[in-house]
């Protein structure tokens, strides 16, 4: 069982500098190093304050300097956006300065918002990153290579600087599509999904789901690598916990307002907080999450593993404007007795199993 932090860069108000949230992100994931986390995943986003990492490759290339063996990872590299000579040409950087290091995670993409700017129709999206993940598994494995789709085309190609790692990075999925869901199984990749605010309900949906899934592309789910990215926090402070909830629940707000446009922004860049439709109240977020003590969470986490049986959690560190000190205390409880209590709860059978 592998644990990562995932760093959304969030900046919920002036009252946060975009230079602060940029240090608080390298920060976590120093400390996340020296905690012991398996993974650093940085998300993608633009034009406004919901999250400030413009380029996971760049967040990569630059944390490989500052760390010494945890792995970094795009969650997500949203393909539509890129050209795909330049991205395998980035992915090879960063895996090489990195020392091989880097996983690779990409998506299609859900905010309308940043696909406008960027002049890529947002229908357009599922074909042309079915298309570009072609181009990536190729331009990796192979030396020389063309490709002639129906929305990227590309003469024959070589990438000057390749990836370290052989024949590629890991790649991950990051979809609620089911059929690319079924072409991550299908071609090996490893799948990320979310529950979002909901609990133990919706992982036993989710896992159903793939379950199917697999079977019709004749595969058994658990050899597929999944990820789950969760919101948890253990303390005994109640205001820290509350302050968590609240936080993750304004991480939901405006990624929901982004996506359906519900709530314009007041100055074209600070996006407007405002509840959503039939939206959880802050006890029944909290209810839903692993969210309490130290044991509580242990206790949640290992139910939730054994429902869903992913090989690796991805806490969320960075959300809002949460405390900082706070968060890297938090970081290193994770290191020093969640996750080893976590592994040791689940026992040498399930990663045997896992990994078998």
């Amino acid at each position: 069982m592998e644990f990562g932090v995932f760093i959304l860069m969030q900046q919920r108000g002036y009252h946060q500098t975009s230079d602060q949230v940029l240090r608080n992100a390298v920060e976590q994931t120093v400390a996340a190093d020296q905690a012991g986390f398996d993974a650093a995943w940085y998300a993608e986003h633009h034009f406004s304050n919901y999250g400030l990492c413009a380029s996971p490759l760049m967040m990569v290339a630059h944390m490989a300097a500052l760390t010494k063996r945890i792995r970094l990872g795009s969650a997500v590299c949203v393909l539509p956006m890129y050209h795909p000579a330049r991205l395998l040409a980035e992915a090879g950087f960063a895996d090489t300065v990195s020392n091989g290091r880097l996983e690779l995670g990409v998506g299609s993409g859900y905010q309308k918002f940043e696909f406008d700017r960027f002049g890529v129709k947002i229908e357009d999206a599922p074909a042309i990153f079915n298309e570009f993940l072609d181009i990536i598994q190729l331009g990796i494995k192979e030396k020389s290579f063309h490709y002639d789709g129906k929305h990227l085309q590309l003469p024959e190609t070589s990438i000057s600087l390749r990836t370290k790692q052989k024949p590629m990075p890991p790649i991950w999925l990051a979809t609620g599509h089911p059929e690319t869901q079924a072409r991550a199984i299908r071609e090996g990749h490893n799948l990320f999904v979310t529950a979002l605010l909901n609990g133990t309900e919706k992982l036993h949906q989710i896992r159903q789901t793939l379950t199917g899934i697999a079977a019709k592309q004749g595969k058994d789910i658990d050899d597929t690598k999944v990820g789950l990215l969760r919101c948890a926090f253990a303390s005994d402070n109640e205001s820290e916990l509350r302050s968590y909830v609240e936080n993750a629940r304004y991480q939901r707000r405006i990624s929901e307002a982004l996506k359906y446009r519900r709530a314009q922004s007041d100055d074209g860049f600070l996006v407007t907080e405002e509840p959503g439709q039939n939206e959880p109240s802050l006890d029944e977020i909290r209810a839903n999450l692993p969210v309490g003590s130290v044991d509580y969470v242990v206790e949640r986490l290992v139910e939730e593993i054994r429902i869903l049986k992913p090989k690796h959690i991805a806490l969320q560190t960075q959300l809002g404007d949460f405390d900082q000190k706070t968060m890297l205390k938090q970081i290193e409880l994770w290191g020093s007795r969640i996750i080893p209590a976590v592994r040791k709860e689940l026992g040498e059978d399930f990663f045997a199993k896992a990994a078998a």
